[in-house]
């Protein structure tokens, strides 16, 4: 209870503060609070109380108190993760904090104040309680020569209140995510390090000291932000914060938290406290990591996930043992705020596998080779008795490769585009011929083998086309098939059927067998099968050579298409034969249909960019423009040069400028281009885990800002980065536009808006 001096003292002090703010004030706040601050203290801090509004849901007042020292008085409203996000801002404007106290409203609810006791039932209701509040104080000082003006005073009062309003409005998470974004941009501005942040912590709970509070104990070496990395800790893993004492002497910090869970209960079970103290030292110790991820909050975000999965697998010794050291941290901060598709999709599927992954990735080699890959997933299949235990023991392994290539590509900046690009198809291949083997032979078990209508087998074989067919696969690549069988038949067992029938079903089963997300890796699709939705799902081999004769059927971006075409799985000698048919009517000598594919290219830049988009695949100069400039000349000199019979529009570019058919100059911009727009996509799959949405996020926006760090650049600062890479994009996309107008389009009156 607060005394009757005292309170006279504060009430003849506040003569101009309302009777209801004082009395709310006087039954909320705690006794020691009162009994450490003197009355002119207590007055400021009840103005500061009282002009609380949902414009203003926090006060603060900056007071300079010696050379480099000030006092940081902040009143407002209490909202759960507030007292972390003060702490990471002082720390963001470069404050240490020395020593302070933090103060939250009584968590029972306030007596009715003398002027309303008495009252008859049915009167006047004495008004309702005022909602929770804090009052922070801290004493902080800032780096010798760093000076404090009125400038910088109203950025802080900017942010502040920009922070609150986030918590006011329930969005927390957000808050966090802004606050992280500015403490990390100061830090990498500053040319600054969290190095103290590995220093070990002890944490002692003790449940007798208060009534209503666990409180919690800490002691650690002293370093900026430990307080906030700290308590952010507490707050990410629903702790709630009552009251702090801080405490800074001889490079030790000692400070005292009264805590509760999410509950608003006691934290006594030693499980519990067990498992809060190893989370918050773990969390504390990875913020240190946070400026080696593209994106420092969902990198938080997903570790304080990763540490639940921690805990549910019994990997605490491991994890503990692997973060004693900075390397394996910063590996995990840079995959952990890489995108929440490689979190969802990989990450949090592979835990068990993760530290190891990190731990050897030096080692690991990005391009193992096919037959290596096959024998792996040999052994791995060997103790599968089932067909249902094939699949599984095949997925397994194939979201396992894929998410050794992922870490591999994203962790060693000595892995190239390229490197990863056939490393994903060498396993898209190996996975695809297995999988159709394995059902081909259960199909087989209940219908007979397919059989031709002379008695000899039918076999089969898979084609890729597009990326898959051209060897350069990124993230969220798809699958563009063709499946092929070597004509009419019936099957030879108890339940025969027709080799069409046959084989539409073996198709039918991969895709169901691979188990992948639409529009995500290792997703099957057939749409550029001989007549699309309207033919078969496997297509005999006789009626192909008519339909993709210039006399045919076949739409000529089909004929365009089948430059990709190579075969990946099943048997070798049919692979061959479709091969040689597209060697035969794509490279003929045939006049190139040159308006054709002119409208088709416009068509797709009209139709599937919408304005005011940039489109780094179909708008203008996105990189379909240097496919399909490559593809164009292959076409028009691939009859008379074989060597331009490739599928991979790379080596299409170098040996169309080794045959002198594009010039040095042009060969150098058309390939830098291409692996600029290719890392930019892969960046924007990764971050959206969707191969379709390729829209270029706005110059400055917060995804620009990751995409750019996700890309390598670490500039001090992020807004000029992100415009940066947009530059570069407008610029690259431009010299590809050009350079296809210029060789194949001069007659477009299209204006385009790059």
């Amino acid at each position: 209870m607060i005394g009757a001096e005292l309170r006279n003292q504060i009430e003849t002090r506040c003569a101009d503060v309302g009777r209801e703010v004082i009395e709310d004030f006087f039954s909320r706040m705690g006794e020691d609070y009162f009994s450490t601050y003197p009355p002119e203290q207590i007055c400021a801090h009840l103005r500061m109380s009282g002009a609380l509004n949902a414009e203003h849901p926090v006060r603060c007042q900056i007071t300079p108190r010696g050379a480099g020292e000030f006092d940081v008085v902040i009143v407002g409203f209490d909202y759960l993760s507030e007292f972390s996000l003060f702490c990471g801002l002082l720390t963001a404007f470069g404050f240490d904090i020395r020593a302070g106290n933090s103060y939250s409203f009584a968590r029972r609810a306030p007596e009715p104040s003398r002027r309303w006791r008495g009252r008859r039932p049915g009167h006047v209701k004495p008004p309702p309680p005022s909602p929770r509040k804090i009052v922070d104080i801290f004493h902080v000082s800032l780096p010798p020569g760093e000076g404090w003006g009125a400038a910088r005073g109203a950025e802080f009062e900017r942010e502040l209140q920009a922070l609150v309003r986030l918590l006011a409005a329930g969005s927390p998470e957000e808050a966090r995510e802004r606050l992280n974004h500015y403490l990390i941009g100061r830090l990498e501005r500053a040319g600054e390090q969290l190095s103290g942040l590995l220093s070990p912590v002890a944490v002692d709970f003790d449940n007798h000291l208060s009534a209503d509070w666990t409180v919690m104990d800490v002691r650690s070496q002293d370093a900026p932000a430990f307080l906030y990395a700290f308590s952010n800790a507490l707050a990410m893993r629903g702790v709630y914060i009552h009251q702090v004492s801080i405490q800074s002497a001889r490079g030790e910090v000692r400070d005292r938290f009264l805590i509760s869970n999410r509950w608003g209960r006691k934290i006594e079970d030693e499980r519990e406290q067990e498992t809060l103290r190893m989370a918050v030292t773990l969390i504390k110790q990875f913020t240190r990591s946070l400026p080696a991820a593209p994106d420092p909050a969902r990198a938080l975000r997903h570790f304080d996930q990763f540490l639940d999965k921690v805990m549910d697998e019994g990997m605490a010794s491991q994890v503990m043992s692997f973060f004693a050291g900075r390397e394996g941290m910063d590996l995990l901060a840079h995959l952990l705020g890489s995108s929440d598709y490689l979190w969802e999709d990989f990450l949090r599927l592979h835990v068990p596998d993760l530290l190891p992954a990190l731990e050897n990735f030096a080692r690991m080699d990005l391009r193992r080779g096919r037959e290596s890959l096959r024998a792996e997933l040999a052994a791995q299949l060997a103790g599968a008795a089932t067909f249902a235990e094939q699949k599984r023991a095949l997925n397994e392994f194939k979201d396992r490769q894929t998410f050794l290539i992922d870490c591999k590509h994203l962790l060693d900046p000595q892995a190239t585009l390229i490197d990863f690009s056939h490393a994903l198809t060498d396993l898209a291949e190996v996975v695809l011929d297995r999988a159709a083997a394995i059902c081909h032979r259960h199909l087989s078990e209940q219908y007979g083998e397919p059989r031709l209508e002379d008695g000899a087998a039918c076999p089969f074989a898979i084609c890729g086309l597009g990326k898959f067919g051209g060897r350069e696969m990124g993230y969220a690549s798809d699958l563009e098939v063709l499946f092929l069988y070597a004509g009419p038949g019936r099957t030879r067992g108890g339940r025969a059927l027709d080799n069409a029938e046959y084989f539409d079903l073996l198709v039918r089963q991969v895709v169901e067998f691979i188990e992948a997300r639409q529009s995500g890796i290792f997703h099957l699709d057939l749409r550029l099968r001989p007549h699309g939705k309207a033919g078969p799902l496997a297509s005999p081999f006789a009626p192909l050579p008519a339909y993709y004769s210039p006399q045919g059927e076949a739409a000529p971006f089909e004929r365009q298409a089948l430059i990709k075409l190579r075969r990946v799985a099943g048997d070798p000698a049919l692979g061959r034969r479709l091969e040689a048919l597209r060697d035969r009517f794509t490279y003929s000598g045939a006049p190139w249909d040159r308006e054709n594919a002119l409208r088709l290219r416009r068509r797709q830049a009209r139709e599937l960019v919408k304005p005011g988009q940039v489109n780094v695949k179909y708008s203008p100069g996105g990189i379909i423009d240097i496919e399909y400039a490559a593809q164009y000349l292959q076409l028009l000199h691939g009859h008379e040069h074989p060597e331009l019979r490739t599928t991979s529009t790379l080596e299409a570019l170098d040996r169309l400028c080794q045959l002198c058919l594009i010039s040095g100059a042009e060969h150098a911009e058309l390939r830098a281009a291409y692996l600029f727009l290719r890392n930019l996509i892969d960046a924007l799959r990764i971050v959206r885990g969707d191969a379709r949405d390729l829209i270029l996020p706005a110059e400055t926006s917060e995804e620009m800002i990751a995409l750019a760090r996700r890309l390598g650049s670490r500039a001090a600062d992020w807004e000029e980065s992100a415009r940066s890479l947009a530059a570069e994009a407008r610029e690259r996309m431009r010299e590809v536009r050009a350079f296809y107008l210029a060789r194949f389009d001069l007659e477009s009156n299209l204006k385009f808006e790059i």
